[in-house]
């Protein structure tokens, strides 16, 4: 759904004491004329717009013009919203992981705006979700119901991008609600859905933190080894050291010079944390053995 700039702006009243347009009316400038523009703070309203360093006014606002109020958008004066939209969101943490059963649910629930990637809850940075958010508040700006809908709050996010989250949906006044799982239903942004969400969604990742290094722990006592296996070789500490010592290059610099030789990412760079570790290994050893070669002979 395109929505013209121009009419998302003018849903809002102008915050500028200066001009103070009321929905629905271009801005005004301190000449009593049609402003060629609208003034930054109203359009950075509009979560669409932020980024934007300027809205013209459209042509049909005769910007220069003598300025003169307009009838308030429809929307806006009706006592209630105008149709209702449900969107939908799906994620998956791997690539590895199917987004078919979230999908399906959708369709079942005849939602057929969906918004899916495969992204961990871990990067703050979510395409997809974002555009979501961003059409739903779009939405209400024009006087639409919107609910956004998803799987499971899993789905969703994490403690304190949770509650970012709410506050956003709460300022659009976007519902929310789940198919499935403890928290399944229809939420209004003001209810205390969302607090409930934080706290489940902290102390879950607490749980698997804590399970997590218990399972390291225990093979650690069982001499098993932890993390990936290693990328490292004579030949590559070889030829990192002397790039480090010699030509004085940093890590980010190194890391391309290299080339793995065996496992899965053979033919491959290594990254710079992992030249980091290598080297820093490297360096430890050294000092230990020179430690231990400084230390007395007991006869």
């Amino acid at each position: 759904m395109n929505i013209d700039p121009h009419k998302l702006v003018e849903a809002h009243d102008c915050p500028m004491s200066s001009c103070g347009a009321p929905a629905g009316s271009p801005c005004r400038t301190t000449a009593g004329k049609v402003a060629v523009q609208y003034h930054t703070a109203r359009f950075r309203l509009v979560p669409s717009l932020k980024a934007e360093l300027s809205i013209p006014t459209p042509a049909v606002r005769r910007p220069g013009a003598k300025w003169e109020e307009l009838p308030r958008p429809a929307a806006t004066a009706a006592s209630g919203p105008n149709g209702h939209v449900r969107i939908a969101y799906a994620r998956a943490s791997t690539a590895r992981q199917s987004l078919d059963t979230q999908l399906d649910a959708f369709s079942e629930a005849g939602i057929t705006r969906v918004f899916s990637e495969k992204i961990s809850t871990r990067v703050k940075d979510r395409p997809e979700l974002e555009k979501a958010i961003t059409l739903a508040c779009e939405l209400r700006v024009a006087g639409v119901r919107v609910t956004l809908v998803i799987h499971e709050h899993k789905r969703l996010g994490r403690g304190h991008d949770l509650v970012t989250l709410a506050v956003r949906l709460r300022e659009h006044d976007v519902e929310l609600e789940f198919l499935t799982g403890e928290l399944q239903g229809s939420h209004d942004p003001h209810g205390p859905v969302f607090a409930v969400l934080a706290a489940l969604s902290g102390m879950e990742r607490e749980y698997i933190r804590e399970k997590t290094l218990d399972g390291q722990e225990s093979a650690r006592r069982r001499g098993k080894a932890i993390g990936g296996a290693k990328v490292s070789d004579p030949t590559m500490l070889a030829m990192a050291l002397h790039l480090r010592d010699a030509e004085k290059l940093s890590l980010r610099e190194i890391a391309p010079r290299l080339v793995i030789t065996r496992g899965k990412k053979k033919g491959q760079h290594p990254s710079p944390a992992t030249v980091l570790r290598m080297l820093r290994d490297h360096d430890d050893q050294m000092a230990a053995d020179a430690e231990m070669s400084t230390q007395p002979t007991v006869p």
